[in-house]
C-alpha cells in the first residue's frame, strides 16, 4: 500500500515538474495561458497599439486644444473680444480659454504647433495642420497691433528683469513682446522651429519676418559663455539650463535646412557638445538640470522633462543635419548614450519618474512622451536598434496614451519648473492637465509611434513585447 502511494506521489510530482517546465518554455516563446497564475495585472495595456488607437488619442487631444485655446484678443476687464486694432488698447490681452491657461505664444505652444504638424503629416488629416495654420495666421494678422501695443506699454514703464515675477503692467508688455522683441530663448526658440517647419511644409502664412526676429535673438542676442554656449544669468550668473538645448538647437537646425547656411548647423552641434561636456553624467547616462559657472561641485538633479528637452533637441538636429557634417558622428554617439541611460530608468508602469533616478518621485507624463518620441524617431531613422528600444517606446506610449483622458486633456504633467539645487523643489512641483507642456510631446510621440507601427523593418510580437527584424525572420 505504501509503495503504491509513493509511486502515485512520484508520478504526480513528475507531472507537476514536467508541466511547469513546459509552461516556462511556452512563456519564453510568448504563449498566453488562461490560468490566473499566468495573467499578470499590467498597469497599462501590454500589447502593440494600433494606428487607429493612436490616431484616436491624437484627435481627442486636438479637439480639446481647439476648444481650450481660442485665437482672440479680448479686453481683460470685460472679457469681450476686441475688434478694433487701429490703436493700442491698455486692456488688451490674449484669450487664454476657459481656464486661462493656453495663450497662442510661448515655448509650450511652439511644441504643440510642431506636434500638430507631425500628426497631420502621418495621419493625412488636414485638421491638424489647420490648427497650426490658424494660429500662425492670427500672429501674422496682428503683428502691427502687437508692435503698437508693446511700444505703448513700454513707454514710461519699469523694465522687466527675466527670472523675476512680472507686474501686471509688465505682463501686458511681455505677452505682446514675444514676436516683436524676444529677450529669452523661452520666448522664441520653440516657436521659431515650429514656424520654419510650417514654412517648409507649406502650412500657414509666410512667417519669415518673425523667423528672422527670433533667430536674431538666438544667434546674436542671447547671453553666451565665453566659448559660445547659450546661457542665462539667472538664478546664478553664467548658468546653463538643460531646457535651453530645445529652446535653441531645433531652431538652429531648421534654419540651417531653410537657408542652406552651414553655420547654423555648426552652432547647433556646438551646443550639443558643450552642454553635454558640462551636464551629462556618463555613468548614469543622464543630464543634470542645471550648471553654474561659480561652483565646481554641482548638485545633480536629473529632472525628467529637462532630459526630455535634451533628447528631443538632439533627435531633431539629427533629423536635418547633413550626413557628411563633421559633427554628426559625435552627436549620434551622444544620443545613443543618453537613450541607454533613459531606457534603464523606465518604470514598470511604462512612465518615467519626475526625478529619473529617484523612484519615490512621481511618474510624469510630458517627459515620458518626450522619451517615447525620441526613441521611436531614432528607431525609424535607423540610429538605434528597434530590438532594444522598440519595447521601451511601445510600453512608454501605452502608458502615455492612458494619461490622455476622455476630454482630451493630458494628465499628470508637471507645471512650469525653474532651476533648483535641492530635491524638495522637484518632488513638490504640482501636476496639472492645464500644463501645456504635455500636449506637444504627446502629439509628437503618437505621430512617431504611428510611423514605427507602419514600418516594415520589424515584426512585433503580441505576447512578450519583442521587436524582431523582418530580415532575420521573414
Amino acid at each position: 500500500m505504501k509503495t503504491r502511494l509513493l509511486s502515485a506521489a512520484l508520478a504526480l510530482t513528475g507531472c507537476f515538474f514536467t508541466g511547469t517546465l513546459a509552461a516556462q518554455d511556452a512563456l519564453s516563446r510568448g504563449a498566453v495561458f488562461s490560468g490566473s497564475q499566468f495573467q499578470p495585472e499590467y498597469a497599462v495595456p501590454y500589447r502593440p497599439p494600433t494606428v487607429a488607437e493612436i490616431t484616436a488619442v491624437l484627435e481627442r487631444l486636438r479637439a480639446y486644444q481647439e476648444a481650450a485655446s481660442p485665437v482672440r484678443i479680448i479686453n481683460r476687464r470685460t472679457r469681450e473680444e476686441i475688434t478694433d486694432f487701429s490703436q493700442p488698447n491698455p486692456d488688451a490681452t490674449f484669450d487664454r480659454g476657459e481656464h486661462n491657461a493656453f495663450p497662442p505664444l510661448g515655448y509650450e505652444e511652439g511644441v504643440t504647433y510642431a506636434g500638430m504638424l507631425e500628426a497631420g503629416a502621418v495621419t493625412g488629416d488636414p485638421k491638424f495642420d489647420a490648427f497650426t495654420a490658424r494660429r500662425f495666421q492670427f500672429v501674422a494678422d496682428h503683428l502691427a497691433f502687437f508692435r503698437m501695443q508693446y511700444e505703448a506699454a513700454q513707454a514710461g514703464a519699469a523694465p522687466y528683469v527675466p527670472g523675476t515675477m512680472p507686474t501686471p503692467a509688465q505682463m501686458r508688455r511681455i505677452e505682446f513682446r514675444y514676436v516683436i522683441d524676444p529677450q529669452t530663448l523661452d520666448e522664441c526658440g520653440a516657436m521659431c522651429a515650429a514656424m520654419i517647419k510650417a514654412r517648409l511644409a507649406g502650412v500657414g502664412p509666410d512667417m519669415l519676418t518673425v523667423i528672422h526676429t527670433y533667430m536674431n535673438h538666438i544667434s546674436h542676442g542671447q547671453f553666451r559663455l565665453a566659448d559660445g554656449t547659450l546661457a542665462r544669468q539667472v538664478p546664478q550668473p553664467q548658468t546653463l539650463w538643460l531646457d535651453d538645448m530645445y529652446m535653441s538647437i531645433p531652431a538652429l537646425a531648421q534654419m540651417g535646412k531653410l537657408t542652406g547656411d552651414g553655420s547654423y548647423y555648426d552652432d547647433a552641434v556646438r551646443q550639443v557638445r558643450q552642454f553635454s561636456a558640462r551636464m551629462f553624467n556618463r555613468q548614469k547616462g543622464l543630464y543634470m538640470h542645471g550648471w553654474a559657472a561659480d561652483t565646481e561641485d554641482h548638485p545633480e538633479f536629473f529632472w525628467g522633462r529637462a532630459n526630455g528637452w535634451a533628447a528631443m533637441a538632439i533627435v531633431e538636429l539629427l533629423s536635418v543635419l547633413p550626413e557628411d557634417h563633421p559633427g554628426r558622428a559625435e552627436v549620434l554617439a551622444q544620443l545613443r548614450a543618453h537613450l541607454r541611460g533613459l531606457a534603464a530608468c523606465q518604470s514598470g508602469e511604462g512612465l518615467w519618474h519626475q526625478l529619473l533616478d529617484r523612484n519615490d518621485s512621481y511618474l510624469e507624463t510630458s517627459a515620458s512622451a518626450m522619451f517615447v518620441f525620441s526613441m521611436a524617431r531614432a528607431i525609424n531613422r535607423g540610429w538605434v536598434s528597434g530590438v532594444t528600444y522598440g519595447p521601451v517606446a511601445q510600453l512608454g506610449w501605452n502608458a502615455v496614451a492612458a494619461k490622455v483622458n476622455a476630454q482630451g486633456q493630458v494628465e499628470d504633467t508637471c507645471v512650469g519648473t525653474g532651476l533648483a539645487f535641492d530635491p524638495a523643489y522637484y518632488y513638490r512641483r504640482p501636476r496639472s492637465p492645464l500644463a501645456q507642456h504635455g500636449y506637444g510631446p504627446v502629439l509628437m510621440a503618437g505621430a512617431e509611434m504611428i510611423r514605427l507601427l507602419q514600418s516594415d523593418r520589424y515584426r512585433i510580437n503580441p505576447g512578450i513585447i519583442q521587436y524582431v527584424p523582418r530580415a532575420a525572420h521573414p
